[in-house]
């Protein structure tokens, strides 16, 4: 049986509150920054509420300025800062500040930038999320993901052991990012699924900088790290019947 408008609509509405959550989480954006950006370049008017209510799934009607805005923005980003750093660098030198460290753009299974349309037809339900995008990662499984994940990039060992070679293997260079990271490599918090959703790209990076390998790419990683927390629970309810 076909889905009737309503579920697509609410399906699509999740879908899109996910891709501008992990969007901003791996460029480490607040929610002022793609608004800020839009007013500089004169892009089209998104507020700062607007972009928040959609990466919480509350936007339930944005109009079409909103998509104009998002998608012209993500072309920009996709063309580079070398264009537009002369514009910003004086009067919106903390935007600029802010792309520096993370102006990854959403782009189609082609590498082409998600336009407009592209980004109202996955808001209502007419097109799946772009690849990378959708994981599918669980929450119930985010604690034990984050657990395989220490295990996984340290080999085994603990924390005080592989701490320098780790943290010199993982790419992100904004600070926030970076205690995150070392906090649940020590086993001081778990990621959410959110934001392993929101990591996974560079976490695989750090794993293939430390020397792994792994086929289909960071979807083959995530793979791993499932079967290696499956094998941490086995181990662990093994040491509790003994």
């Amino acid at each position: 049986m076909s889905k009737g408008y309503r579920e697509r609509l609410a399906e699509g509405r999740r879908a899109m509150a996910h891709l501008i959550h992990v969007w901003h989480e791996r460029n480490g954006w607040s929610h002022k920054v793609l608004p800020s950006l839009a007013e500089a370049l004169d892009l089209g008017r998104v507020h700062n509420s607007q972009i928040s209510n959609l990466r919480n799934g509350k936007l339930a009607a944005p109009g079409p300025e909103v998509f104009l805005a998002l998608g012209q923005a993500n072309a920009v980003l996709f063309a580079g800062l070398d264009p537009i750093r002369d514009r910003l660098s004086e009067p919106h030198a903390d935007l600029l500040q802010h792309l520096n460290e993370g102006h990854e753009p959403l782009v189609n299974g082609r590498g082409k930038p998600l336009g407009a349309g592209a980004l109202f037809e996955i808001f209502v339900g007419l097109a799946s999320l772009p690849p990378g995008f959708d994981w599918r990662i669980d929450e119930t499984e985010a604690s034990a993901l984050s657990a395989a994940l220490a295990d996984q990039l340290c080999d085994g060992k603990t924390w005080r052991f592989c701490r320098d070679q780790v943290m010199a293997a993982y790419p992100v260079s904004k600070k926030q990012r970076r205690e995150r990271f070392a906090a649940v490599m020590a086993g001081m918090r778990d990621y959410s699924a959110d934001e392993l959703d929101g990591e996974l790209l560079d976490l695989y990076g750090t794993h293939q900088a430390l020397g792994g390998a792994c086929r289909h790419g960071a979807e083959g990683f995530l793979a791993l790290l499932r079967k290696r927390a499956k094998s941490l629970q086995r181990e662990t309810q093994s040491e509790q019947m003994s």
